[in-house]
């Protein structure tokens, strides 16, 4: 091929990688635009310019309790985190070293867990947490996220402890290690990018997630996803207001990504090369 025809191609490349960026940034885009309109002008889409106003933010913050949402956000997120990394990395650390029977077909039996639908399973959640009193508490939200956080904590975090050397272990085995001692003082240190590249999903994928949040709690431990359904009413919708929460809950995650950008990477590139 020419280097005329190379260059055009690259331009045309990049031309629709524009067009594909544009629509995809846009929704967000048109959300930001309509929470910083006023009441007057939200169902104007004709109008493109105006002044700003925060009134929208004001009244979720005073009037809709957006701050004890967040709250709830962040307490079942970080809890449901650190408890599926822990069992979740020891699961796969098992699948990793030791050798069993149908140890493949158990590990994928796991992954087949993540690819059950919630609707699949928040039925049976709720009539058992509604038996034994967990409904509309953090716990309920704990347990429910765990169902997809752990066997996504076993598949990835078993690639990353193939990758560390079994000689590393033996070595310690012969010092006097206990399986468990290897296990956190010498495996965890050597998995931390791939530790913190799992986090982030557990993190991302628990705070989008809005299927168990919404049929499992009512008022008091209900996250920032499910406040969505506070602005429908016979009346109409709220689309100001409900713009502005939207913002407000994606905004965390957009600066978390930004920030952990580099240790997702690392995380995912860990063991690519030796």
């Amino acid at each position: 091929m020419s280097t005329y025809g190379s260059k055009k191609l690259g331009i045309g490349t990049g031309l629709l990688l524009l067009v594909v960026c544009i629509l995809c940034i846009f929704p967000m885009f048109w959300m930001i635009l309509v929470s910083l309109k006023s009441k007057a002008l939200t169902y104007d889409s004709s109008v493109w310019f105006f002044s700003p106003t925060f009134e929208n933010y004001k009244a979720v913050f005073e009037n809709r309790n957006a701050v004890d949402y967040l709250k709830n956000s962040a307490i079942v997120v970080v809890l449901t985190t650190i408890v599926s990394i822990f069992i979740g990395g020891m699961a796969a650390y098992g699948f990793a070293r030791f050798e069993f029977k149908k140890k493949e077909n158990r590990a994928f039996w796991v992954l087949s867990l993540r690819m059950l639908p919630p609707m699949a399973s928040v039925i049976p959640l709720f009539v058992m947490a509604s038996l034994i009193g967990v409904l509309d508490t953090h716990l309920v939200l704990i347990v429910a996220y765990m169902l997809f956080n752990i066997p996504f904590t076993i598949w990835m975090m078993r690639s990353f402890f193939e990758e560390i050397p079994v000689a590393l272990e033996e070595a310690a085995f012969v010092d006097g290690a206990s399986r468990f001692r290897v296990f956190v003082q010498i495996i965890l240190p050597l998995a931390v990018p791939g530790l913190i590249a799992t986090a982030i999903f557990c993190i991302i994928n628990s705070w989008n997630e809005f299927v168990f949040a919404l049929f499992l709690t009512s008022s008091h431990a209900s996250t920032l996803p499910t406040t969505v359904t506070l602005f429908l009413s016979v009346s109409g919708v709220a689309w100001g207001e409900m713009s502005s929460i939207g913002v407000v809950t994606i905004l965390p995650m957009l600066i978390f990504a930004m920030v952990v950008q580099k240790y997702m990477i690392r995380g995912l590139t860990f063991g690519g090369v030796k």
